[in-house]
């Protein structure tokens, strides 16, 4: 498919670095404690930081008695503070080819499984407000993990509020490109250094080392 009207990106791993595995589980274990669970099991961390469905949730809570959306939303609290002071440390960084999409001559929007006040934030942290005529995070809820990707719900927002039918999504997992191909778009894989040698069980339309490839593939 050519003539894309709209491109469409993923947030982490591809405008900026992926948070780092060891800072996503400090912050579950901190929510653990602040409903009282001072020694989680392990594997109930890892299900939290690996991307846990709502049933899941609710089974982990039960097995420690302490209320859902309460754990939830120091979850949601502390994962979110610790990207904000990752991001202001310079521990987490903007990728050097992002300010080329600017040269891309259709609406551009980013779609992201994080929470929508982080992505406003890096937005607004690496002045990219500008670059962007739409963006959609997920609200920080107990509901909002069955709309992440490769649930399009998020990825139909975007193409509503633009008004974009035959639009690119650019990611950098499998779940990015599933969910592009669910709602009907091309892909374009990114192939950064944390998923350089990531095998796909399905195939995007488009691989790229880079986004300043984007406007050969966008203008083809």
């Amino acid at each position: 498919m050519t003539g894309y009207d709209a491109v469409l990106f993923d947030n982490d791993g591809v405008l900026v670095e992926p948070p780092a595995h060891e800072t996503a589980v400090e912050a579950t274990r901190e929510a653990f404690e602040a409903v009282g669970v001072r020694d989680p099991d392990q594997a109930h961390v890892d299900d939290v930081v690996r991307g846990t469905t709502v049933e899941r949730l609710r089974e982990m809570c039960a097995v420690y008695d302490v209320d859902v959306e309460a754990f939830w939303r120091a979850r949601e609290r502390l994962d979110e503070r610790s990207q904000f002071e990752k991001f202001e440390s310079g521990s987490r960084a903007l990728y050097d080819d992002v300010r080329s999409v600017t040269n891309l001559d259709r609406p551009r929007g980013v779609v992201s499984n994080n929470h929508h006040s982080t992505v406003a934030f890096v937005l607004d942290f690496f002045g990219l407000r500008h670059a962007f005529d739409a963006y959609h995070g997920r609200e920080k809820s107990v509901e909002s993990l069955d709309l992440k990707k490769p649930n399009t719900h998020y990825l139909d927002r975007a193409l509503a509020e633009l008004g974009a039918e035959l639009a690119l999504y650019v990611g950098d997992s499998e779940s990015d490109v599933r969910a592009a191909h669910r709602a009907g778009l091309d892909s374009a894989f990114v192939r950064r250094p944390h998923c350089r040698d990531t095998t796909l069980s399905v195939a995007p339309t488009h691989e790229i080392d880079s986004l300043r490839e984007l406007a050969a593939v966008t203008d083809a």
